[in-house]
């Protein structure tokens, strides 16, 4: 089944959303924005982008890279952060997207931190850096909801986050999964504005 789906990224990374568009075979209904809106309001753009491209959409994909975190010194995060702000909204007119996080190659090793011993149960856990130095707030909250555990098992995550190279082998894998998000019970724990 085809997914509406909305790609949020920062300009830098267009290269990487024309890819999707135009090699993969995605089975998606793109309503990204492919021509810019002609203004300089801020308010006026994300009002158009709401109303024309993510009212409808099902699954936001969010281009992880280096222009991509909160607390990038010489980024404007105001886009990416009213995009998945909502895409997150769950009201009238809305409907909450799916949230699938792409890291970009360029971010495998700022993200990606392999694995150690917790000291609070001994087990082993993937690290993931999710947090203001990688990603967007929207984005850091809903994918390590926090749970009062020492770890963040599937269910425990409204966000989906895969790197690059495996979403282009079996991208409606990670579609559908993030779409599917739409109605687990993490999905009542989402905040819009962390």
């Amino acid at each position: 089944m085809a997914h509406k789906c909305f790609i949020s990224f920062k300009t830098e990374d267009i290269g990487y959303k024309k890819y999707i568009h135009d090699h993969l075979k995605v089975d998606m209904i793109d309503k990204s924005l492919h021509i810019p809106i002609n203004s300089v309001d801020e308010d006026y753009i994300m009002r158009k982008i709401r109303e024309h491209y993510l009212s409808d959409s099902t699954v936001t994909i969010f281009l992880i890279g280096n222009h991509s975190s909160e607390n990038s010194p010489f980024q404007n995060q105001n886009f990416l952060k009213r995009e998945l702000q909502a895409s997150l909204y769950h009201g009238v007119g809305n409907t909450i997207n799916g949230i699938l996080g792409v890291v970009l190659p360029s971010m495998y090793d700022k993200i990606y931190a392999g694995s150690e011993t917790c000291n609070i149960c001994g087990n082993s856990h993937n690290y993931v850096n999710i947090n203001g130095d990688t990603v967007i707030s929207e984005f850091a909250y809903n994918y390590y909801i926090p749970n009062n555990k020492c770890a963040w098992g599937d269910d425990d995550k409204f966000c989906v986050l895969v790197k690059w190279d495996e979403f282009c082998k079996t991208p409606n894998y990670y579609i559908d999964k993030a779409f599917n998000k739409r109605d687990s019970p993490i999905s009542l724990k989402v905040k819009v504005k962390p």
